[in-house]
């Protein structure tokens, strides 16, 4: 008897045994046909897919696998490049303030005090802009002095929360903090208001620029400076009126 030839539906060349992987296969790539925001939600599976790279005019998982890997790099990197510049610029604060308040500590007069302070200011933190005004009725001759009515009337709601006040301040105001003269030229203050021991008075600094002193933040440094300037000064000019 003679055999008769048998036909096969395998693909020729191709073992019998790749039928179930390829329709393995064949389901999955028909999920993610359903599916095609899948990897877009699930980026942590891209960094540890292995996929090769094949040209198309759409983007390659891999493609999307480096591109979210650029992006955090990026990130990552511009986070660290503002932290070092923010801890370096605090560095030089601190240190700026640390030689002033020596000055301060190490000064034996009102006038000392006053000079420490404005040539700080303007020399060291390149501040424009300075205005130390202590409040009375019976002025002194060292400093600038002005009466409490005077001052409660001009920047009365300024300094009457005891906080550092930030921004762009009205005509009156920069006049009467800076004078009339210079009041054209300032953009922005921070001013804080100096009080203790019965010595009343403020502390301003000014730019040109509108947007430097924008918020409280950043001059965390004024804030010190003025702590100090408070609990020095009442011994000199306690020290001043008992003398006259």
């Amino acid at each position: 008897m003679t055999d008769e030839p048998q036909t096969s539906t395998d693909t020729p060349g191709e073992p019998a045994d790749t039928k179930a992987p390829a329709l393995e296969a064949e389901a999955v790539a028909a999920w993610l046909q359903q599916h095609p925001d899948f990897f877009a939600e699930h980026d942590d599976l891209l960094s540890a897919m292995r996929i090769p790279h094949q040209r198309g005019d759409t983007v390659s998982l891999v493609e999307r696998q480096l591109k979210l890997l650029r992006e955090r790099n990026i990130e990552m990197r511009h986070r660290l490049s503002q932290l070092m510049d923010v801890a370096r610029d605090n560095d030089r604060l601190f240190e700026k303030t640390r030689r002033l308040i020596l000055d301060l500590m190490d000064a034996a007069s009102l006038e000392e005090i006053v000079i420490a302070v404005e040539d700080s200011l303007r020399q060291e933190f390149q501040v424009p802009f300075v205005s130390l005004i202590l409040f009375s009725d019976n002025p002194m001759t060292v400093g600038r002095w002005v009466s409490g009515a005077d001052a409660q009337k001009a920047i009365g709601g300024l300094i009457s929360g005891g906080k550092t006040v930030c921004g762009a301040l009205r005509e009156h105001e920069l006049e009467f903090l800076f004078g009339a003269d210079q009041s054209k030229e300032v953009g922005s203050t921070a001013i804080v208001a100096l009080n203790h021991q019965g010595l009343h008075g403020v502390l301003a600094i000014g730019s040109r620029d509108p947007q430097h002193y924008k918020s409280s933040v950043g001059t965390l440094f004024l804030t010190y400076i003025a702590d100090v300037l408070s609990r020095l000064l009442p011994r000199f000019t306690n020290a001043l009126r008992s003398v006259r």
